[in-house]
């Protein structure tokens, strides 16, 4: 049987008491063999959620140590409640390591027509993925390393991921992706999945002929409004690839064309083998 709410799973916590709790990562919710940034990024915000009680507005975290799937512990402490905005940290942990330090901020989304909104390229995309987009299946080479695929229905723009070719280009990738039906219906759960997407792209890097882990060291999201129901377009992008750093910005747009999410990272180049 086909598994359609397995995010709501990830994001789905036991509380032990005092701000703390357990959460289960499935092993698809991996990059290789290591736990999904994103999806931990998610995992603690739903944590600061129960604690502060208002939607995940922004999440920073460092990234500390890469865990393993399988249980997690999550520590929450409330920095501030106030009428409108809130801020709680958040540590998530495996056995004695810490693998992420996150602050959430909690506060009320965006509901209305945007005051002003500049055109995007994304918009250019089709609102649904065309014949032509690349579907990421657990059989596809890609989904062989990403594991977090079996997760959602997530389909490549073949024009801008040139490394799927064997070619170069711009560190860009364009790409479309929705949750399974469950996961959509749910309104929690589908907030979490569009913050957690702002992690879901391959590193930029591997369009420049840079393949291999591209370890994140701190990631920033803003989730700015609830996800319309329907395909989101996702495109990232960097502007320097230095010989140590670089940086990779998402910004999603939902099937309505709202901005729902923004995020930038601070990834290691992959090191050459």
């Amino acid at each position: 049987m086909t598994d359609t709410a397995p995010f709501t799973r990830l994001v789905t916590l036991e509380e032990l008491g005092d701000g703390a709790f357990t959460a289960i990562v499935d092993p698809i919710w991996t990059i290789g063999p290591k736990v999904h940034g994103g999806c931990m990024m998610a995992v603690c915000a739903a944590a600061a959620q129960r604690t502060g009680g208002q939607e995940p507005i922004a999440v920073s975290a460092s990234y500390l140590s890469a865990p393993d799937p399988g249980p997690v512990r999550v520590v929450t402490t409330v920095r501030k409640r106030g009428r409108q905005v809130s801020v709680v940290d958040v540590e998530l942990s495996q056995g004695d390591r810490t693998a992420v330090s996150a602050t959430v901020t909690l506060g009320p989304l965006d509901v209305g027509e945007p005051r002003h909104r500049e055109p995007l390229a994304l918009h250019d995309m089709p609102i649904a993925p065309p014949a032509g987009a690349v579907h990421i299946t657990p059989e596809h080479p890609m989904g062989q390393i990403v594991h977090v695929a079996q997760g959602c229905d997530l389909r490549v723009d073949p024009s801008a991921a040139h490394y799927l070719s064997g070619r170069q280009g711009e560190p860009v990738n364009r790409m479309w992706l929705r949750p399974f039906a469950d996961d959509e219906a749910d309104p929690g759960a589908a907030l979490l999945f569009a913050l957690m997407a702002g992690d879901i792209s391959a590193p930029v890097t591997m369009n420049r002929g840079l393949f291999g882990w591209a370890p994140t060291v701190q990631l920033t999201t803003y989730l700015r409004r609830r996800p319309a129901p329907g395909w989101m377009r996702v495109m990232a992008s960097a502007t320097v690839l230095g010989d140590v750093w670089f940086e990779e910005d998402h910004v999603i747009v939902d099937s309505d064309g709202h901005v729902v999410v923004q995020s930038r990272q601070l990834a290691m180049i992959p090191k050459e083998a």
